[in-house]
Formats: structure tokens, C-alpha cells, sequence
């Protein structure tokens, strides 16, 4: 992070820091825990604003769905009860199914395929969330998923009626696939639905099983690097019209470093938090031949019926991408 902190001090010098006239001062709901390396960029990403504006926008990050649960922050920010806020995208699904473009099984399964994902997505999705009174700040990718459960698994059959932790559009729709259950959990609830059995497995990154300490629940983690999902910080719009064109500056620039340090704290992490999981008790490898096979199968499937209901700025995006 010592790349991190040199480039927001050469960003604050670039632009100066004055003493602000009318200072806002911004909360920031963030869903995940304040030891996520999501809320850790945020909270450099909002000390980056505060100190390069010279406080005319000063950023406070709440952690662990402390201010708004992670499924109220994007309606929270489009009212203006707060300016800012980091919600998953795939979390909008249902509004429109390019917030999914980064949940497509198996589509982008390295860090390399997200970023290119990402830059095929990114104009459009700035496009729709302007639409909805938002402006796009910056994203960061999750580890690749992976499946977790409490027993060991090799094949499709052996989820049959497993109570499993849904997120998004696409987790439900794989648990329906492989004759699971799907129970909406939010990040933040994880660990006492696993504690109270209200859920039995899911599909997530090895930090989202890190920071919960699944492991004392569960016993088993496949790698099979499903996708990466996308968290991303946005701005109301009417907030952002509402500052000098000198705090935009210096919040663009903070939003580029912390999309680098946040793709940089992602790659880090990800073994990181694989092998915490396995210090913590966890079996954790690859699946096996039957298993991937199955799964690639119904992520042909998903696939399909995302493209189906994107239409052509879905295909565009899948098109964009392969092309790079």
C-alpha cells in the first residue's frame, strides 16, 4: 500500500488543499465487515477525499451494514438520504440484468477476464446508473467463488435440498439448478446462518468465508472460480452536482487509486484467505472431474438465459469482450 498512499499525496499536492468554505460531510454504508479489504479501500478511498478537498467533502465510512443493510444502500443513495455509498452490483439484478454481467458462470474466471469484463461493462453501466440519479465512482472485483458446504461433495447430486446462501440473481438461480434451496443471506448475517443452520452452504469468495470464520460451521471449499463478482462505490447524483469541479477532480482521481489498491488488495488476498480457511480447519482444493463438468453445464445454462434476457446490450458487452 506504500504505492497507494505515495500517489493520493502526489493527487492532494496536484491539487491543493484549501480550507473549505461549506464543508459536506458525507456517510458512506458500506455492507461488509470493517476487516473486508472492500471496507479497507474505502476507508483509504474516503481519507483520500477528505484530505485532498481540504475538507469540502468529508468522507465516514460505516462498515458491516451499520447505517443501511447491503440491500438498501443503492436506494438510499438514489434518495439522498445518503450522498455515497459500495454495494455488490450483481445485488441489482433484478432491476436489470446487466448488474449481472459479472456473475455469468464461468465466463471470467481470472483477474486478467474480470478487468476486460469490466471495461466491455463499464460505459454501459455508467449510462443506467445515471438513469437512476447515480454516478459511478469506482469498482473492485471479488476473489473468484467458490462452493462451500458441511459435508464433502462430488457431484450435483449430493446438494440436493441443501439450504444455500443466496446474493444475487444468479446464486438463486444456481441454487434451483442443482436442487438446493436458496435463502437470501446478507454478508454481514453470514456467520449466525450457518450458526443456526438457517443456511447449510453458498457460493462466495475465500475472503468472504476469511472474515466470517465459516470454518467453524463448515467443513468443505471448492475452488471451482466460478466468476467475480463486482462491488462499486457510487454518488446521488444531485450530491455530486452540489460540490466544486476541484472536490469531482479529487474524488476522480481518489476513485482510480482505489480502484488500483483495491484490485491490487483482491489478488493478494485471494490465496491469503484460502489458506486462512484451511488453518482454520477447512478442506479446500479443487472439484472433482464429475463435479466441474456438471457445473460447467449449468453455467452453459445460465449463461444462455442471461443473454437471453440482456438483449443486445448483454450481447454487446459479451461481444466487446471476447474481442479483446
Amino acid at each position: 500500500m506504500k504505492k497507494f498512499t505515495l500517489l493520493s499525496l502526489a493527487l492532494m499536492t496536484s491539487f491543493g488543499i484549501s480550507s473549505a468554505l461549506a464543508a459536506e460531510k458525507w456517510d458512506m454504508p458500506m455492507a461488509y465487515s470493517a476487516t473486508n479489504f472492500h471496507s479497507a479501500t474505502g476507508v483509504e478511498f474516503a481519507k483520500c477525499v477528505t484530505t485532498g478537498t481540504g475538507g469540502e467533502v468529508e468522507i465516514t465510512t460505516h462498515p458491516s451494514g451499520s447505517l443501511f443493510k447491503g440491500a438498501d444502500i443503492k436506494r438510499a443513495v438514489q434518495t439522498g438520504q445518503v450522498p455515497i455509498g459500495e454495494r455488490l452490483l450483481s445485488g441489482h439484478q433484478n432491476e436489470n440484468p446487466l448488474f449481472g454481467f459479472d456473475s455469468v458462470p464461468f465466463l471470467a474466471t481470472s483477474f486478467e477476464d474480470s478487468a476486460k469484463l469490466w471495461e466491455a461493462a463499464k460505459a454501459p453501466l455508467t449510462k443506467l446508473l445515471d438513469e437512476q440519479n447515480l454516478v459511478l465512482l469506482y469498482s473492485v472485483p471479488w476473489p473468484p467463488q467458490g462452493l462451500y458446504f458441511k459435508k464433502e461433495v462430488n457431484s450435483v447430486a449430493d446438494m440436493e435440498g441443501l439450504k444455500f446462501r443466496s446474493y444475487n440473481n444468479a446464486t438463486a438461480r444456481l441454487a434451483e439448478l442443482t436442487g438446493m434451496r436458496p435463502v437470501t443471506v446478507e454478508a454481514a448475517e453470514i456467520s449466525q446462518a450457518f450458526a443456526t443452520g438457517v443456511a447449510e452452504s453458498m457460493v462466495s469468495s475465500g475472503s468472504t468465508g476469511y472474515d466470517r470464520k465459516v470454518w467453524e460451521s463448515l467443513t468443505h471449499f471448492y475452488d471451482v472460480n466460478a466468476w467475480l463478482p463486482r462491488n462499486y462505490v457510487f454518488a446521488n447524483k444531485d450530491s455530486w452536482s452540489g460540490i466544486s469541479d476541484a472536490s469531482k477532480n479529487v474524488i476522480r482521481g481518489c476513485s482510480e487509486l482505489a480502484e488500483y489498491a483495491g484490485n491490487w488488495r483482491a489478488v493478494e488476498y485471494t490465496q491469503f484467505t484460502i489458506n486462512g480457511l484451511a488453518a482454520g480447519g477447512m478442506w479446500t482444493g479443487a472439484p472433482g472431474d464429475t463435479l466441474k463438468s456438471e457445473l460447467k453445464e449449468i453455467g452453459k445454462t445460465m449463461s444462455a438465459e442471461w443473454l437471453e434476457a440482456a438483449g443486445e446490450q448483454g450481447k454487446a458487452i459479451i461481444d466487446a469482450f471476447n474481442a479483446k
